[in-house]
């Protein structure tokens, strides 16, 4: 009898998946224990094994979505019952999804699930480097990197392809597309499309509107200089997003609405504060979240926000931990990004968002004088149909007071 591959569960909210790419074609053998095929759901990727062997019926294609439990492919004992499938007309098939997570040890260890699940093993490589390794199909996992911390270099990539025996871009014709050469393709799959969809469908629901300004951060850069004094009396490195992120938590308290999101024709205001820190991947941007930011001290914030971070560049999160935010914060300081101005997406359901940029030296007028201060940009993105003008403007009115007076701040 066919052994199922199974979509299984990846966390306690995630309840569909992408197929991202089957590891092996229709009607080859699979081994017990293989990889046979990557899945993705917000923006983390996995892998699924073959628990067993057998002939490769698949039943979902690649960038199909499919919920849990859905089997998706089937593999065969036999040649001969292989072509009897593929004679069979498409039809959906579940199956018992085992929950792993709630299992004491003992049973856990006893159980055996219809499919298994690996974290994707995090790569180091250079975009330029990735780019060329898809257009010439080389194995990344298979070249060892040469650059700093073991990254793969596009040279590294190189010398794969001449071992390969493949032909180098600047050899091959190059190929034409309107009357400009094109020099790679790379296809919209994975974490790309995902957030290509994710932003395309939150501007098509939302109406949307960025608010802009200008914070001087004079007294919280001393207030973060006095923090980085005590950093081994509280126990962590605090950084200006983990402050924002405090910040933030104590406002939506004080403005609940904000905290909230349009569901079906009813707002729903959340009694949690998850507060979602945006990181950038060199695959794309990732959301992780910090539950209960309003019941955590500045120090266990810092400590919840680099833990996240470190698993989001090492693709370690799992999806419970890029799910349930109610708000979310971008830093584009933190990436050098200077002063600017930019209409942040907001991360949907959510309502707001709150983009901010580098703190630099400005010239602005106090008390009839023009004197030099570090000034931070901001970008207030919100849902109008949940968010009118006047609660936005009260909103970051008491977030700019709070960063700018930050004695006010109970930490």
């Amino acid at each position: 009898m066919a052994a199922h591959i199974v979509i299984p569960k990846l966390g306690q909210t995630a309840s569909e998946v992408t197929l991202v790419e089957w590891k092996a074609k229709e009607s080859d053998w699979v081994e017990k224990g293989s990889v046979v095929l990557e899945i993705e759901t917000e923006k983390i990727k996995s892998d699924v094994e073959a628990e067993a062997s057998g002939f490769l019926h698949i039943l979902v294609e690649e960038d199909a979505k499919a919920p849990v439990g859905r089997v998706v492919g089937l593999l065969a004992e036999t040649r001969e019952e292989l072509e009897a499938l593929q004679k069979e007309p498409p039809r959906e098939i579940f199956a018992a999804v085992p929950e792993v997570e709630e299992m004491p040890a003992e049973e856990a260890r006893a159980a055996e699930p219809v499919a298994k699940v690996e974290p994707r093993e995090h790569i180091r490589i250079s975009p330029v480097a990735r780019k060329m390794a898809e257009e010439h199909m080389i194995d990344i996992t298979r070249v060892t990197g040469t650059g700093p911390g073991g990254r793969i270099v596009r040279e590294d990539v190189e010398k794969a392809i001449a071992a390969k025996g493949a032909v180098q871009p600047e050899a091959s014709e190059a190929k034409a597309l309107g009357g400009k050469r094109i020099r790679f393709t790379v296809p919209l799959k994975g974490m790309r499309r995902a957030i290509a969809e994710h932003m395309h469908r939150s501007l098509s629901e939302a109406a949307q509107l960025t608010a802009m300004g200008e914070i001087d951060m004079t007294e919280l850069i001393k207030l973060r200089n006095g923090l980085l004094a005590r950093e081994s009396t509280i126990g962590a490195r605090v950084t200006y997003t983990d402050i924002f992120v405090f910040v933030i938590a104590q406002v939506l308290t004080e403005k609940p609405m904000v905290n909230s999101s349009l569901i079906g024709n009813e707002i729903k205001v959340w009694e949690d504060i998850n507060i979602g820190v945006a990181v950038a991947l060199e695959e794309g941007l990732i959301v992780p979240v910090v539950k209960n930011t309003d019941q955590k001290s500045i120090a266990e914030i810092s400590q919840s926000v680099r833990a996240l971070v470190e698993k989001a560049r090492e693709g370690k999160l799992v999806p419970d931990e890029v799910t349930g935010g109610t708000f979310t914060i971008t830093n584009l300081g933190a990436a050098g990004a200077g002063y600017r101005f930019e209409t942040a997406i907001i991360n949907q359901p959510e309502a707001a968002i709150l983009g901010t940029g580098g703190i630099t030296d400005r010239a602005v007028v106090r008390d009839g004088q023009i004197v030099i201060r570090p000034i931070m940009p901001y970008s207030f993105t919100y849902d109008h149909r949940v968010i009118d003008g006047n609660l936005a403007v009260q909103f970051m009115a008491r977030v700019i007071e709070l960063l700018e007076t930050p004695g006010l701040l109970a930490l």
